[in-house]
């Protein structure tokens, strides 16, 4: 399948673009329009991604303590937490810190009348506010947690010898772990469909090159009648099909390199809760990707649709 003589094949290929620029055309813009569709989910998928990791990172575990813990057996406790492999870190949140986010949490308005309202007391705990290195083990986490007998000990009990460790524990119980399969669900779905518009994109691109060869069906018998080998009449279409492929990739990571300077920072501008985000890495492996489709895609589409022409 490797062309028998690639300068003799560059020529001819060369001579077939000046002379059928049109079907030259088509089979670029085929070419350029599916590679750019692969490359725009392949950057959603990573954006999303983005996103989800972003929210996935949010969750976090609290862990109230009781006013009377002493802080020997609250570091003792922070101590033992960051030792866990799970745990990325641990922060201390005193009574004021916790009175101050609620105050920010709420309306100016609001958070006034209902601090005033507490008249100088401060009913909230502090705690630990605990961040994994994997946030789908929160739920692990959070259990092991509720049961480890250091925390029995200080955890707040809310004045309530009924309450449980698990009223003292909270990291979004039930949301998280609907957030987690939602999230598995968008990575698993994205991944899909850019397998599968790689798939559709292949179909229609073998499908284009293959209406250029049938056009020149009498070009490759003459050239078999002049005996010339499999491997030298395929050389010239196997290199325009890379050509064509090189090119409309080349478009295609154009297009998206402009779109994406335009894009990015209208969604980080309009949507600033949202961690929008695509590294360099990610990208640069995205267009790197597309280029190696591409002109596997021109190679293939090229040899596989002159099989048929080529059978003794």
């Amino acid at each position: 399948m490797v062309p028998s003589n690639i300068g003799y094949s560059l020529r001819e290929a060369g001579h077939h673009f000046r002379r059928n620029w049109t079907t030259v055309l088509g089979a670029i813009v085929t070419i350029f329009l599916s590679l750019f569709i692969i490359g725009v989910f392949a950057l959603g998928s990573a954006m999303i991604s983005s996103v989800v990791g972003g929210v996935e990172d949010s969750v976090t575990i609290q862990a109230y303590l009781s006013d009377d813990a002493s802080d020997a057996d609250v570091q003792a406790f922070q101590d033992e937490v960051e030792s866990w492999d799970v745990v990325d870190t641990v922060s201390y949140k005193s009574k004021e810190e916790a009175l101050e986010e609620y105050r920010s949490s709420m309306s100016n308005s609001n958070a006034s009348d209902a601090v005033a309202a507490l008249d100088g007391e401060n009913p909230l705990p502090a705690s630990l506010v605990i961040t994994l290195s994997d946030p789908q083990e929160v739920e692990a986490a959070a259990h092991r947690i509720m049961e480890d007998p250091l925390f029995l000990e200080i955890r707040d009990t809310h004045d309530d010898p009924a309450s449980t460790a698990a009223d003292d524990v909270i990291y979004g119980q039930g949301t998280v772990e609907r957030l987690f399969e939602v999230t598995n669900y968008i990575r698993i779905g994205a991944a899909a469909l850019v397998i599968m518009l790689t798939f559709v994109a292949f179909v229609f691109i073998n499908n284009t090159i293959r209406l250029a060869i049938t056009a020149r069906r009498r070009e490759i018998a003459i050239m078999r009648l002049v005996g010339a080998s499999n491997g030298f009449i395929r050389g010239p279409f196997v290199m325009e099909g890379i050509l064509e492929a090189l090119i409309a990739a080349i478009l295609a990571i154009g297009a998206l390199a402009v779109g994406l300077h335009f894009l990015m920072p209208a969604l980080q501008n309009n949507l600033p809760f949202l961690a929008f985000e695509i590294s360099r890495r990610v990208m640069f492996a995205t267009f790197g990707l597309l280029l190696i489709v591409g002109i596997l895609i021109g190679f293939f589409g090229s040899a596989i649709a002159m099989r048929r022409y080529l059978k003794v």
